[in-house]
């Protein structure tokens, strides 16, 4: 009876995990470029410890991570020509406190000293590694497929002059990638090239979270939850008619 407490213990403990990763998701669905995660289980098989049933085992619920679902989002046409979106594979290099991070979230904006930088005003960076600036007399931006940045000087026989190129990269694992606060990515890997850059200016990203799918998971896991519950009550009221009884001859 104890073995089937535990049992049903690990099965709501990882109900409670998964709950609160669908909820996450819901919460980023308005996100730019953020991925959908999910848990991910395998079955636990220990051995009873019993000379009784040596041949008998019992079978936990492990939680073994989470995945990240890398499929890109819609593409939400913004006519900010500060906004980058990625179609395809890559993220954006961003300069932060803690070091270097990835993103795919491409909603930026100037600062004070004409910098580009993300909504919190962390360093956009060039695919040099360097921030990425722009002079108060410059005009139009311009920003092309491969990430190459262009601006406009009015009045000036060459008018057009390249600022630089966004930085962006992408890895051999992406599920190795760990979430961080701001939208932000991080990654003890090796960068890797993108071989196509695909950036869309004037747009951004949208997340790919499915708010039906992850009502309907949060329901499905709400139920799986009850059910242990059950089971677990289920092995309470026979012990304590086991511990009735037994007191009750003796």
């Amino acid at each position: 009876m104890d073995n089937a407490i535990l049992i049903g213990l690990s099965r709501q403990s990882a109900m409670m995990r998964q709950m609160s990763v669908i909820a996450n998701n819901i919460a980023n669905m308005n996100t730019s470029g953020y991925k959908s995660q999910s848990m991910l289980f395998d079955e636990y098989v220990m051995p009873v410890a019993s000379e009784a049933s040596p041949d008998k085992s019992l079978s936990f619920v492990q939680d073994l991570g989470q995945f990240r679902n890398v499929a890109d989002g819609a593409i939400q046409t913004t006519g900010n020509p500060l906004d980058v979106a990625i179609t395809g594979e890559g993220f954006f290099k961003v300069q932060t406190a803690q070091g270097v991070r990835y993103t795919r979230d491409g909603h930026f904006q100037l600062d004070g000293s004409g910098q580009l930088v993300t909504q919190e005003g962390n360093p956009v960076l060039s695919d040099s590694g360097s921030p990425i600036t722009f002079g108060a007399d410059e005009g139009e931006i311009t920003i092309a497929r491969d990430g190459t940045i262009t601006t406009s000087r009015p009045g000036t026989a060459n008018s057009e002059q390249v600022r630089g190129k966004l930085g962006i990269t992408t890895f051999a694992n992406l599920q190795d990638m760990k979430s961080e606060e701001n939208n932000l990515l991080s990654t003890t890997q090796t960068e890797s090239p993108v071989q196509s850059v695909r950036v869309v200016q004037g747009s951004i990203e949208a997340s790919n979270v499915k708010p039906i799918v992850e009502m309907t998971n949060m329901m499905t896991v709400q139920r799986s939850y009850e059910s242990a519950q059950k089971l677990i009550e289920a092995a309470d009221d026979m012990r304590r008619q086991a511990i009735s009884q037994i007191a009750a001859a003796a």
